[in-house]
């Protein structure tokens, strides 16, 4: 959850998925499994106390069985040489086949539209079957390295039954100490098997540990969020050593002193909502690329004040970087060069998690978790208690009451994944009413009724007129009909803001806006 944005942007939601769940999986089982009985600990203690008795049974046996753990441990070393690639190649298509699952389903809509079916069972069925064909080759070198470590354990006793018969028939060793020797032969025999079984674990998890650390030693933590995180676990007297959040590769007293350095110099709570509350927001010479594409700029040089209580409208062609000042508003990510400043505070000091909470982001197609509706307006504050009333409340004011109480259910109906059970209207009142519910004095909205029919846009609009009441907006739209009421309007053009003013000022100058508006109305005619 700490990494930065942009690491899901380059790494697949499945990849990240089977890290969570295979890859860590792998490091459970070496826990859990080689506890048992006859594996891990118990069978090194096994192997060790076993042969001291046989040392001490008959010095002039107990060699050959010594042989056969230096024999045994030139396998381990064999095998773990000779699987390393397959097993690594094992997790990469277990991670594939998560990724194209999550995939499908996520889009099971437009593979349905596109009859896309078949492809994607075609796409299944080759990482199927390339995960069979490196199950097999997994399965083949344990049962080969397993059948090589039962014949030398074989050899091994045939020459111990052999040497010991002949010490016991010259009078050398007495039968009793040769029953004893057998007896513990046969424990050490279970033990060094059950030792490599457990080397074949560890294989298995050193993979899994260095796919993890491939995603991790490269991963960009975010560092802000992660110290935020630590203060609200140190008020909430969370004592597990496991949480410790730093950054990765950085030396013990290098990740003291960011640490330190971060949480003395962030400003939490009510002094990052008095600001947001009382300050204008000014963005100041940004530029802004985003990572996976350094070489190529969104914003350059982009001023912009959104003036505190007011409605600022952000307009223009696509590809102009409207959401991306999205993005950066919304702390996603950083800019490249200038700052973003907060009643002259730079963004950059407020603690992150402060900052979510003082901004409310509805977005074109919001999301909503499978969960009851009652359950997704509460969202809006995750660590709060959240009464009915204040729901129902916040629904009401959504224009969202009348069609949630003429559901099954009412508020404790299921929307489905990701809200598909619902239209597109009422998925975006819903996500009206948990912005409403969180009551941030920051609201973004971006292209939040460009998808709607005209009912649905009237009745989101109204919503939305309620939600704004008060607020900084930031408005991110098209269609210009929708934005002439903004107290100031700012065209962005080539990452760039090259025109601002009101609706009735930009119309006079006969520029870019005035164009993007007889265009608008031509194509309505």
């Amino acid at each position: 959850m700490l990494l930065g944005r942009v690491e899901y942007a380059v790494y697949k939601v499945g990849e990240l998925t089977a890290l969570l769940t295979s890859d860590l999986g792998s490091l459970k089982n070496i826990v859990s499994e080689n506890t048992s009985r006859d594996r891990g600990f118990r069978s090194l203690s096994e192997v060790v106390g076993t042969l001291s008795l046989l040392f001490a049974l008959s010095p002039q046996l107990a060699p050959i069985l010594g042989l056969l753990i230096l024999a045994v441990s030139i396998l381990v070393a064999l095998f773990k040489r000779s699987t390393v690639n397959v097993f690594q190649a094992h997790g990469l298509v277990q991670a594939s086949i998560a990724d194209s699952v999550t995939e499908s389903f996520s889009a099971i809509r437009t593979v349905r539209s596109f009859s896309g079916e078949k492809r994607q069972m075609s796409v299944f069925a080759c990482q199927v079957l390339e995960f069979e064909s490196s199950s097999i080759k997994i399965g083949t070198f344990k049962s080969f390295h397993e059948s090589v470590t039962r014949v030398a354990i074989y050899i091994s006793l045939m020459a111990l039954y052999c040497l010991g018969g002949s010490k016991v028939k010259a009078g050398e060793l007495s039968v009793g100490i040769m029953a004893s020797f057998i007896g513990y032969t046969f424990t050490l025999t279970f033990a060094v098997q059950g030792l490599v079984n457990t080397f074949g674990d560890l294989r298995a998890a050193l993979a899994a540990t260095e796919r993890i650390n491939s995603v991790l030693s490269d991963a960009e933590i975010d560092e802000a969020l992660a110290c935020s995180l630590e203060k609200d676990m140190m008020q909430k007297k969370v004592h597990d050593e496991t949480l410790e959040l730093y950054l990765v590769n950085d030396s013990d007293e290098k990740k003291q002193s960011t640490k330190t350095r971060y949480m003395s110099t962030l400003k939490f709570g009510s002094s990052v909502r008095n600001l947001a509350e009382t300050g204008d927001i000014c963005l100041e010479d940004v530029d802004f690329s985003y990572p996976v594409r350094p070489d190529v700029e969104i914003l350059r040089g982009l001023n912009l004040t959104l003036k505190c209580g007011t409605v600022t409208a952000l307009v223009g062609p696509s590809g102009a970087g409207k959401s991306t000042v999205v993005q950066l508003l919304a702390r996603f990510y950083e800019p490249t060069r200038g700052r973003i400043t907060v009643a002259g505070e730079d963004l950059r000091t407020f603690d992150k998690s402060e900052w979510a909470r003082v901004v409310s982001l509805v977005n074109q197609e919001p999301v909503l978790f499978s969960v009851s509706v009652g359950e997704n307006i509460a969202y809006a504050l995750p660590d709060e208690y959240v009464s009915k009333d204040d729901v129902v409340k916040a629904a009401k004011a959504a224009n969202a009451h009348e069609f949630i109480i003429s559901m099954p259910q009412g508020y404790d109906t299921l929307v489905g994944e990701r809200g598909g059970l619902l239209s597109g209207g009422q998925r975006q009142r819903i996500a009206i009413a948990r912005a409403l519910l969180k009551n941030a004095p920051i609201l973004i909205l971006d292209e939040a009724t460009s998808a709607l029919d005209t009912i649905s846009e009237r009745l989101v609009q109204e919503a939305l007129d309620h939600l704004m009441k008060g607020r900084t907006t930031l408005v991110i739209a098209h269609r210009l009909s929708t934005v002439q009421n903004a107290d100031q309007i700012a065209l962005c053009s080539d990452g760039k803001i090259a025109e601002l003013g009101t609706h009735l000022e930009l119309l006079e100058r006969k520029g870019q806006y005035a164009s993007l508006v007889d265009t608008q109305r031509l194509a309505f005619e």
